[in-house]
């Protein structure tokens, strides 16, 4: 695993923490959620594709 990957998550951790703070503060609650949700999927679409890789590794490594 890379550290760009920590990076990244971490930057948009911090967007959307930030973004979630603005859109509560202007009564906007439901778009603070779907910034949320949006950021969590971003995130969690990075996390899938280096999981895939490291069963790809695993499964080239027990030739399966």
């Amino acid at each position: 695993m890379e550290i760009d990957l920590l990076f990244k998550i971490a930057a948009i951790g911090i967007l959307v923490a930030v973004l979630y703070q603005v859109l509560v503060r202007a009564g906007r609650e439901d778009q603070a959620m779907m910034t949320t949700l949006a950021g969590l999927i971003i995130v969690l679409s990075m996390v899938i594709k280096e999981v895939s890789g490291l069963f790809d590794v695993v499964r080239t490594m027990f030739n399966l």
